[in-house]
């Protein structure tokens, strides 16, 4: 029985996670075509060369979309796995339809003269839509795959193989909209990347705080009163001074932090304290 229910569950789950995807394809989608591509602004990846090779031959964006993103989808199911592939085609499929259904959307923003606004608010857009794909398992642009291949078989960091990737796309851009829709095209692709980090990382981020302190008891009671989170113990020992010490663990948010910190200089002012961001956090009373 509770294996049926398990398998429910994780149907119900996988459903979620598809439709999530279809829905930042969808968003990506309105980005481009509402925004960018109607002020001469492009995306960078796979999708920066389907706005380019729409351009110069009059097919439709949605059908390259489709096209130049296959070899990728091959390389992530060989590279990632079954279930990113999967949903990579999900994705890249929504956004290749939703880009021809909204191919003559109204332009929500056009300003002659000065495209900064356009470029701000189609990054935002796209990276929000690219993000929700992300975080759900897929993808809607295979030239990151492609940089993580090139990584293993080349002396380069992925991130330094997709800012050269990109580059190359931009200048391939930069013979349709000009080397100002280039530039253009560049800042929305490093918006666009960081509204993509923000959606991966979560919008309410986490952090843990380890404290070292000769007053372990009260530092969990308090905490536990005051912030309603639990902590760990650990027994640990100073490297030189071979002395043991107690440090507490605590995962909180991101509002709890200045709670914290005052509950801390209340109990121990003379404590260890050292605090990291947490990308994701699961179980407990963490939602």
């Amino acid at each position: 029985m509770k294996k049926a229910q398990s398998k429910k569950t994780r149907k119900a789950m996988l459903f979620a996670r598809g439709l999530i995807i279809i829905i930042g394809g969808f968003i990506t989608a309105y980005g481009l075509e509402a925004v960018l591509i109607p002020n001469n602004v492009s995306d960078g990846g796979v999708t920066g060369l389907s706005i380019v090779g729409s351009q110069w031959t009059g097919l439709p964006l949605g059908i390259l979309i489709a096209i130049l993103n296959i070899p990728f989808i091959y390389l992530g199911y060989k590279q990632i796995g079954k279930s990113f592939a999967i949903f990579s085609i999900l994705g890249i499929a929504s956004l290749a339809i939703s880009t021809s259904l909204m191919h003559h959307i109204p332009t929500i923003i056009e300003i002659e003269g000065d495209t900064l606004l356009v470029t701000v608010v189609g990054g935002i857009i796209i990276g929000f839509g690219m993000g929700l794909a992300l975080r759900n398992g897929g993808a809607l642009d295979g030239i990151d795959m492609l940089a993580v291949l090139l990584s293993r078989k080349l002396p380069f960091g992925t991130s330094d193989l997709i800012l050269f990737l990109n580059l190359f796309v931009f200048i391939v851009v930069s013979t349709v909209f000009g080397l100002r829709g280039a530039l253009m095209s560049g800042i929305a692709y490093y918006i666009a990347s960081k509204v993509i980090h923000i959606i991966e990382e979560g919008l309410s981020s986490t952090k843990a705080v380890y404290i070292i302190t000769e007053h372990a008891d009260e530092m969990m009671k308090e905490i536990g009163d005051r912030l309603g989170r639990a902590c760990t113990l650990q027994h640990v020992e100073g490297g030189y001074s071979k002395k043991e010490f107690k440090q507490i663990k605590c995962v909180i948010t991101r509002l709890e932090e200045s709670k914290m910190k005052e509950t801390i200089q209340d109990i121990d002012a003379t404590s260890f304290v050292t605090v990291y961001d947490v990308s994701e956090v699961r179980g407990g009373n963490f939602k």
